[in-house]
């Protein structure tokens, strides 16, 4: 599987985590790469990585993406940069979990602003160029969006609305390839935070919180960022020209449903 050695890619979220290892996938089939998320220090960082792996142009386009103006400045500063997009990869965003009854609608509201309407902005302010270019989307939501859960009916409602979106504007006619990763219990910041608090809630050490949790979640190993990347990847390849509008779950099988 090989990407064009022309591509350009878009990818925000790009500082850490799942962002962090799909850029360096992409830079490792010679993308160019622009990377946005708010921290300016962690982003060229990244960019060094991919440009030692492979890539020959790379840039960090520090910006806050909750902000309305923020996507289609980070686009406009792409296209002058490189001409073109081929690859718009949506995975910044967060959202926090706990009791509905205890999540503000600050929370809501924020959850949604980052994660939901960013990427709706992302899509609309590249979507002529990636129409120019034949390219492609990967959205990348969650398996809440699939599985309920109390303690995440921020993070799910908003998982489901991109999936709904993402199917949506796949069926516009001569739209780009549009997709949507669902990422499961990845060995992230997040992840980390959660096995911290679960550990803190129960009295155990990190340790024993880190395997009660992944039996609790049916797990036989949690994953890790390379395994999203591997699929983002393939979803960008040429191999994957005939699938659009398309959920691709990568959670080791956490997901109880079909």
């Amino acid at each position: 599987m090989t990407l064009s050695k022309h591509r350009v890619a878009v990818v925000t979220g790009a500082s850490r985590g799942l962002g962090r290892a799909i850029a360096l996938r992409l830079a490792t089939e010679g993308c160019s790469l622009a990377l946005t998320a708010r921290d300016s220090a962690a982003l060229e960082s990244v960019v060094t990585e991919a440009k030692q792996l492979g890539t020959k142009d790379a840039i960090a386009l520090p910006a806050d993406l909750s902000l309305p103006d923020a996507p289609g400045e980070v686009i406009k500063h792409v296209i002058r940069h490189f001409g073109h997009i081929d690859i718009l990869i949506n995975n910044a965003g967060d959202t926090q979990r706990g009791d509905f009854l205890e999540l503000s609608d600050d929370l809501h509201l924020s959850g949604f602003a980052l994660k939901y309407h960013a990427t709706v902005r992302f899509c609309r302010a590249a979507w002529e160029s990636l129409e120019a270019s034949k390219g492609c989307i990967v959205n990348i939501s969650g398996i809440g969006a699939q599985t309920p859960d109390p303690l995440f009916s921020i993070g799910g409602p908003v998982n489901s609305a991109l999936i709904n979106f993402s199917k949506a504007i796949s069926k516009r006619p001569g739209a780009p390839r549009v997709n949507v990763v669902c990422p499961g219990h990845i060995e992230t910041d997040r992840l980390t935070h959660r096995i911290n608090t679960f550990a803190v809630q129960n009295g155990i050490s990190r340790t024993e919180a880190k395997q009660r949790l992944q039996n609790r979640l049916g797990l036989d190993a949690y994953g890790k960022p390379e395994d999203i990347a591997s699929m983002v990847g393939y979803l960008c390849s040429p191999e994957a020209g005939y699938i659009t509008g398309s959920t691709f779950i990568v959670d080791g099988g956490a997901t109880p449903g079909i």
